[in-house]
């Protein structure tokens, strides 16, 4: 069974990460599947809107460590890469729900969907430093404008785990529903979406993200400073100590 399945009921194009066993570990290959899955429905004029999910129990627990060090050259073809710009030059809007651990990629990837709905027990981190690597996905930029410096600075630099109450407090989630009424909720607002004028809508988005070219910069320069830091000799201890727990 495919670690990243996908169904489209009613303009919208639901994800969903399917790697139970692994906690749902983006490998290579759940990147390339995402890319392109997006693009598919990008240019598809029946989609009108994406859902992102995990299972009730786990949204991600963020990259498959052991699998990304084997491609650990970040070029523009890595398939971490192509995701990350892929998520930011969508036109369409992606509702996510979040159960469970959303570590890493899991939290950064939010901060380019639309609306995100959690789970009482949804749990967050951004454990970048804690693994002596360096924030991604823009979050260098958009957690400081959502959250404040200060705020930004507690997350990102002692890298802790947060709650759903915690996150909505800081208003990067819109809402925290029950986690058995989770995904119809996150669907029902995705089809609300997809119902609306689409040229209407992608407009709207647009001028509401009218800065794209500075996060793509700043994005480029966090993937520069990622593959710097992780053939780093401090990178490398904690990635050894990690995969040997």
């Amino acid at each position: 069974m495919s670690s990243i399945q996908i169904r489209d009921h009613q303009g919208v194009r639901i994800i969903t990460l399917n790697r139970p066993e692994k906690r749902n570990a983006l490998n290579l290959e759940m990147y390339s599947h995402l890319t392109e899955y997006l693009i598919q429905g990008e240019r598809d004029n029946g989609i009108h809107a994406f859902v992102i999910k995990g299972q009730t129990d786990c949204f991600t627990s963020g990259n498959d460590v052991s699998d990304f060090l084997k491609n650990s050259n970040l070029g523009p073809q890595h398939p971490a890469f192509q995701f990350l710009f892929t998520l930011l030059d969508l036109n369409k809007p992606i509702v996510a729900a979040v159960s469970g651990p959303a570590i890493g990629i899991g939290t950064t990837l939010l901060f380019h969907c639309d609306l995100i709905y959690a789970a009482p027990d949804a749990q967050f981190q951004l454990p970048f430093v804690n693994l002596a690597l360096v924030p991604e996905a823009g979050s260098s930029m958009l957690l400081s404008r959502l959250v404040g410096p200060h705020k930004a600075a507690e997350l990102l630099l002692l890298g802790e785990v947060f709650s759903s109450d915690e996150a909505y407090k800081m208003r990067m989630v819109n809402r925290i529903i029950e986690v058995e009424k989770l995904e119809t909720y996150a669907l029902n607002q995705a089809i609300k979406l997809a119902k609306q004028a689409p040229q209407a809508l992608q407009a709207s988005r647009r001028l509401m993200r009218h800065d794209k070219e500075a996060l793509r910069a700043q994005m480029q320069a966090e993937l520069k400073e990622f593959a710097v830091r992780l053939q780093s000799d401090e990178a490398k201890a904690k990635f050894h100590a990690f995969l040997s727990r």
